[in-house]
């Protein structure tokens, strides 16, 4: 292993080349009591309440950009799937499929990433596996998390339960991310820089949480951006939803490029931004709470939920008009978390 700088198929084999491949560069970085005892499956304490369970594929391409990388978004965005079901993440376990032929080096930047942001997120990995696929049958790298958390007694969370009168919350400025994929990838430049908003959501959303416990939903908005989360909240609870163009917060780089390139941020992918739906009456601490936190002091109230027009999201434009807003059609940017 240490003679040779790039995985090869002996790696996928499953024989020893498979083991070292898990104990020189995932297994030392990743090490606890129960992923060492190297199990089929992780036998997990229980610490009461519900269990939520979930997983996340990641095909991001380039694997390393501004404000991130594949390692950090694998992890922060199961742990940021469970946060949004106000559980507290606990395990994960991830499955790697790696592209013969690439970079050892690559593959410990990017498993040295994912045991920093465990570290970060407060999880641990407790199990994995690994498979190598032949050279252009694959994106470098592919990278499968399933995590579970445990929801406190009490929380009912779901996004079947927006009610008319609700009040809508967002973490912070949208379209960071979608915007530094696209311009690392095609080259683009501009004249300030934009970063990825990766990051986990576990610790605002407890902070949140606290601040006002009976929030009835939450979504992160990822692909399909702000604009599809909404109508899936909709959906669900078959309620309307209007929000302000005005309220919506985005940073004045992504705005730019957004314009030079033809795209709504309404529907621009992100990756450590969510919205919250939350009663009128808890409305200001919540605000007051996600504002405290590092990665909420831009949070803004965004608009209501409402009994007209269930199903649907409304934007009030700064024109004073109204449109509707429907989710993303197609796909606006392919592999990009």
């Amino acid at each position: 292993m240490r003679k040779e700088e790039r995985v090869t198929m002996a790696h996928g084999t499953g024989g020893r080349m498979t083991q070292r491949l898990i104990e020189e560069v995932f297994g030392k970085k990743f090490s606890n009591p129960i992923l060492d005892r190297m199990n089929d499956a992780a036998l997990l304490p229980n610490e009461g309440g519900k269990l939520a369970f979930s997983i996340d594929g990641h095909v991001v391409s380039p694997l390393f950009f501004p404000g991130g990388d594949i390692g950090k978004i694998a992890v922060f965005g199961t742990v940021n799937d469970l946060a949004m079901m106000g559980a507290k993440p606990l395990w994960l376990v991830a499955s790697f499929i790696i592209e013969e032929g690439l970079p050892m080096d690559t593959l410990r930047k990017i498993a040295d990433s994912m045991a920093e942001a465990a570290e970060q997120a407060g999880v641990q990995l407790v199990g994995g596996d690994t498979k190598v696929v032949e050279k252009g049958k694959g994106d470098g790298v592919y990278i499968s998390v399933a995590g579970v958390g445990v929801v406190p007694e009490g929380r009912e969370i779901d996004a079947g339960n927006a009610r008319p009168g609700d009040v809508l919350i967002l973490s912070g400025p949208i379209g960071n991310h979608g915007i530094t994929i696209m311009t690392q990838r095609e080259g683009l430049e501009f004249d300030a820089d934009i970063g990825s908003d990766t990051a986990p959501l576990n610790g605002i959303v407890e902070a949140l949480l606290e601040a006002a416990p009976h929030v009835h939903a939450m979504r992160d908005a990822t692909r399909g951006g702000l604009a599809t989360v909404l109508n899936e909240l909709a959906s669900a609870s078959k309620v309307g939803i209007e929000m302000d163009e005005e309220a919506i917060p985005v940073e004045e780089p992504v705005e730019r490029a957004c314009a030079l390139l033809g795209l709504d941020p309404l529907y621009v992918a992100n990756e450590g931004r969510f919205v919250a739906v939350v009663p009128p009456e808890e409305a200001e601490a919540a605000l007051a709470a996600m504002r405290a936190h590092p990665l909420g002091e831009s949070s803004a109230v965004i608009g209501e939920v409402v009994e007209a027009h269930p199903g649907r999201v409304v934007l009030r434009t700064t024109l004073g008009a109204k449109r509707i807003v429907g989710p993303l059609t197609g796909d606006l940017l392919p592999r990009i978390c």
